[in-house]
């Protein structure tokens, strides 16, 4: 049978599906049902050091090619952390604490919070498209970026992701993450972009501009994944619009050794992740191929 284990970032992972940050994973409960639908890694919602209340609603809206939202980074705080992570270590796959903030000391002090109380990994979220002061702006602020991303390596022994978004250079940034300590990226993040109802003639959502995600903006993570792997080889965990097996395939062979699903979860429910899963394996035997590796980057090969 084909062999789905991999890892990122020496994380070793039954299988290369998770869910993408922000996507159910919002308690002790909601994030157990995550790890019974069959995923090899666990991503949590954006945690901050001070707990943070969503936008008003409406805070998301379905699209045909995808889905609109912002929360605004709400979540529990980092104080959480203690409780969440204790009751989950013997879930038995790892827990990759997503985390959020506005500067370095920020940063390295909810990645402290989350390695003491059993996080298997950091994610960095460089990239959030609709909060002042965080994501994006982060990421645009290369000075900033730098000190946040040696902040957290310094701080914490376990293994630290960079969530990027699409920005003008995305190759070169990914440079100077992995240059800061990063030992693996997450690619890409939702993209700016708003809808207007054409009766109202007002946005749709509260906060007026949120993230896309889904099948609208995965041909663009497709190319993020194939540029930074091309540059760099390293670990990468694809992000955006994948929704069944071929997509989450299209990711791996363009470099990422796993992949998170967000969009496709709403929208089809926690079913997709076997669906995804089966429909890999049923690829790889077809091929002849013997496992994930295998095919890791060899649109590079071909």
């Amino acid at each position: 049978m084909f062999n789905l284990e991999t890892s990122v970032a020496g994380i070793k992972l039954k299988n290369p599906i998770t869910n993408a940050s922000g996507i159910l994973a919002k308690d002790i409960d909601s994030i157990k049902e995550l790890v019974s639908s069959g995923l090899g890694a666990v991503v949590t919602k954006s945690i901050t050091i001070e707990p943070r209340k969503p936008y008003d609603l409406p805070t998301a809206v379905p699209l045909e090619c995808g889905m609109l939202n912002a929360v605004g980074l709400s979540n529990p705080g980092s104080e959480s952390l203690k409780e969440t992570l204790s009751t989950l270590k013997e879930v038995g796959i790892p827990i990759i604490v997503s985390i959020a903030g506005r500067n370095e000391k920020e940063f390295a002090h909810v990645a402290h919070v989350a390695e003491k109380y059993g996080a298997s990994a950091i994610e960095l979220n460089l990239s959030c498209p609709h909060v002042e002061k965080m994501g994006l702006e982060v990421l645009n602020d290369i000075s900033l970026m730098r000190k946040v991303v040696k902040g957290v390596t310094s701080t914490v022994k376990i293994p630290v992701i960079a969530k990027l978004g699409i920005v003008d250079d995305i190759v070169r940034l990914s440079g100077v993450v992995l240059e800061s300590g990063a030992k693996a990226l997450s690619l890409i993040n939702t993209i700016r972009a708003m809808k207007i109802d054409v009766y109202t003639k007002r946005p749709v959502l509260s906060h007026v501009i949120g993230g896309l995600s889904g099948m609208a903006i995965h041909p663009i993570a497709v190319r993020a994944v194939y540029e930074v792997y091309k540059e760099y080889r390293v670990d990468i965990m694809g992000v955006g619009g994948v929704y069944d097996w071929e997509t989450a395939i299209e990711m791996i062979v363009a470099g990422a050794r796993a992949v998170q699903v967000g969009t496709a979860i709403i929208k089809k429910g926690l079913g997709v992740i076997n669906e995804i899963i089966d429909g890999m394996i049923k690829y790889g035997e077809e091929i002849g191929a013997r496992s994930i590796g295998e095919i890791v980057g060899a649109a590079h090969k071909a």
